[in-house]
């Protein structure tokens, strides 16, 4: 009876339902769109992230460089030359320690023993300055003139000056980055943030091996390729792989092992950044603290750190999402649900002669509320399905269209601790934005996953919906009398 009742009824009022359904797909339809775009917010937040600090890195560990005392002077590369012969090829390099300042590799131990941490690994970030070029002695020209009585010098006779012509020196300067990484933890590092596109990455066992990896867009620009050499102050390295960047460009145009690095750089046992993993991602804020207690002296950055740092489209985007975009959803769901609980309140006052009539011939008031309650729940229903199939078909045009979004980390934000502050935020590609290696830009292609606990939101929403309209019609019901009926008929 109870369903006969209800079909019927639904079928009769098939406008009204047909409203009420439609206010509520709307509010669920914003809500789905703008929970689908927020989550594809932090996917491409993520995959900023780790184009700077590594796949599954969760914090790094570095020491500001110490800033020169009151009246000193930065350290700085100087290059010698001999004089030579002329038009002989001459040549100097400087592998320098690049942004930070360096940390005993005992600090990957320490910071590995802290609670919280499911590993860590220690990197060199370098910079290669090198100079070649030759020098072009001139030739000195005589000054054939006389000098005259009584001038300069002195009485007469020829003079012995004369003047240089030519000569000269022609000088190219050649500068690439390199990070020496810990070929043990492959999965860990800033070469995570690229794909091995040709090749092969580096072997665990090639710890102190005169091997390479390099950049896609360097070997380019280069003329480099697998099985050639690349020499570094005069040792020559065999390219094994090509990476390629999965984001933005690369952290370091040339990766080598660890202890080849610190060889070359005359940096036996130091590192200058620690890349650690924790073993949950709620820790992150306890392994921090903990570092940081544990290891003095020492800048620990987190991803959510790194988060403060992105401006541009994106951070304005996703701000809009999370800020203003879901409370309006949500504005707009619960005045859909407001305009139901209206409407079926409404057409409840339109019924009373039903519904008196329905209590004379015996129905009571429990069981006139679950009639109502019923039409509401299916058209909250209808409404959820409708609105989840226009939310899926938003956010599958969110993702066709794909809008590009910006990501930009300004140079205030990779050194937030101003002049002496020091405060270096990130890891190698943090510092090589800063100092120029690499761009500091990325753009981001956006998109609209829908997850499972977004659907199960929009149904919980629809059933919600539907029975706080039915709500205010079946306590409006409740109270009517066969009275009331009896009084409407004519």
């Amino acid at each position: 009876m109870f369903f006969t009742y209800l079909r019927r009824e639904l079928r009769r009022r098939r406008k009204a339902a047909l409203v009420v359904a439609s206010g509520l797909a709307l509010g669920i339809a914003l809500v789905i769109v703008v929970n689908s775009v927020a989550s594809g917010m932090k996917q491409a937040q993520t995959q900023v992230l780790e184009s700077l600090y590594g796949l599954g890195t969760d914090l790094t560990v570095t020491k500001a460089r110490e800033q020169p005392t009151e009246g000193g002077q930065a350290q700085r590369p100087r290059f010698e030359f001999d004089a030579g012969e002329d038009g002989e090829e001459q040549s100097s390099d400087r592998l320098m320690v690049q942004g930070f300042q360096t940390l005993p590799a005992s600090t990957v131990a320490t910071v590995a023993k802290q609670n919280g941490v499911a590993g860590a690994v220690g990197g060199l970030s370098l910079t290669n300055l090198k100079i070649d070029g030759q020098f072009s002695r001139g030739e000195v020209r005589q000054d054939t003139r006389q000098a005259q009585p009584g001038g300069p010098g002195g009485g007469s006779g020829s003079g012995g000056g004369g003047a240089v012509e030519g000569g000269g020196a022609a000088f190219d300067v050649n500068s690439f980055t390199l990070y020496g990484t810990d070929v043990t933890a492959p999965d860990l590092g800033p070469l995570t943030t690229s794909t091995i596109s040709k090749g092969r990455t580096f072997k665990t066992s090639e710890t102190d091996a005169k091997v390479v990896v390099i950049d896609s867009a360097y070997a380019k620009q280069e003329g480099l390729d697998v099985g050639k050499t690349l020499t570094v102050k005069a040792v020559k390295f065999e390219i094994v792989g090509i990476a390629t960047a999965d984001s933005g460009q690369s952290a370091a145009q040339v990766y080598l092992p660890l202890k080849q690095a610190q060889t070359l750089s005359d940096s036996k046992d130091k590192i200058t950044t620690v890349y650690v993993k924790a073993t949950d991602s709620t820790k992150i804020d306890a392994v921090k603290s903990a570092i940081q207690k544990n290891v003095s002296g020492t800048t620990v950055t987190t991803s959510a750190d790194l988060a403060e740092t992105v401006s541009g489209s994106l951070d304005t985007a996703a701000n809009l999402a999370t800020n203003v975009g879901k409370w309006l959803s949500y504005a707009v769901l619960v005045a859909a649900v407001l305009v139901a609980g209206l409407l079926t309140s409404s057409a409840v006052s339109r019924r009373v002669r039903e519904f008196g009539t329905l209590k004379a011939l015996g129905w009571k008031s429990g069981r006139v509320t679950r009639q109502v309650m019923g039409e509401a729940l299916v058209n909250g229903i209808i409404g959820g399905a409708l609105g989840i199939a226009v939310g899926l078909g938003g956010a599958y045009l969110v993702t066709a269209i794909s809008p590009t979004l910006t990501a930009e980390l300004g140079a205030g934000a990779l050194n937030s601790g101003g002049p002496g502050g020091g405060r270096m935020m990130g890891g190698p590609g943090m510092t090589a934005a800063r100092e120029g290696a690499v761009g500091n830009t990325l753009d981001i292609a956006l998109t609209a996953p829908v997850s499972v606990t977004t659907v199960g939101l929009a149904v919980v929403l629809a059933l919600g919906g539907g029975l706080v309209a039915g709500g205010f019609g079946a306590w409006r019901a409740s109270r009517l009398r066969p009275a009331d009926a009896l009084r409407r008929v004519e």
